[in-house]
């Protein structure tokens, strides 16, 4: 039988730049194929990428440990790398047998693939999509169903607000958020400027939000910002 393959738009050793894990050392694979197109995304969707097996990928993960040394984890992101849940279904089971932790980064839209890979996921990073942010339909459903199942696992949920985001969103994810657990963490990105039109989102909405998160009782809601664009880090 045919080895799966997934299309990887890059492979390298750095610092992971967002969430509860920042300043983390991470290999990350950036899958090209994405399901959304959110209007602050900073991947670009044209340009190349190597198409790899599951064996081929893990070659290259080791190459990078053995010239880098070792690593948190692997952050498996893109793109969405849930598009690939055949190719993961054999990913993983590679690095388990290496015993290298994964860390999935995902947009939180896809449950019925994470339920294919849940067993064999180490870390979720999931986003919630505020339509109000990204510009796209609502994904509270599929949002809801996601989180269900990633919280069998160690998962942080991570939002991109912007200078349109509004309360209604903010209060609609913290509810989900405690609908299944207070003390799974909520993270508020601010989006990049460039990618705002040069509208940053301002501290007093920030603050604003962060009082929405402790009034709704949760354990864990902070602000942070993508430090490796900061840093100018790739």
């Amino acid at each position: 039988m045919k080895e799966p393959e997934a299309a990887v738009a890059d492979i390298f050793s750095s610092i992971q730049g967002e969430g509860v894990f920042v300043g983390a050392k991470q290999i990350f694979v950036r899958f090209k194929e994405c399901n959304l197109m959110c209007s602050f995304c900073d991947e670009p969707r044209q340009g190349p990428a190597v198409v790899y097996t599951p064996r081929s990928l893990m070659s290259a993960v080791n190459l990078l440990i053995q010239e880098k040394g070792p690593h948190h984890s692997v952050s498996l992101t893109g793109g969405e790398p849930l598009c690939h849940a055949d190719f993961l279904l054999n990913f993983l089971p590679l690095l388990r047998r290496n015993r290298i932790r994964s860390y999935l980064e995902t947009n939180g839209t896809l449950p019925e693939a994470l339920a294919r890979v849940i067993d064999l996921v180490d870390i979720i990073a999931m986003d919630f999509k505020l339509p109000s942010s990204t510009g796209l339909r609502a994904f509270w459903g599929e949002h809801l169903d996601f989180l269900k199942i990633a919280s069998k696992k160690k998962v942080f949920v991570k939002a991109v607000v912007t200078a349109n985001t509004t309360n209604k969103d903010i209060e609609k994810a913290i509810s989900i958020i405690n609908g299944m657990g207070k003390n799974i963490p909520f993270i508020l990105q601010p989006a990049t400027p460039a990618r705002e039109g040069g509208k940053e989102v301002g501290k007093e909405r920030l603050l604003e939000f962060l009082e929405m998160g402790t009034r709704g009782d949760l354990e864990h809601i902070q602000v942070i910002p993508q430090m490796h664009k900061l840093k100018g880090v790739k």
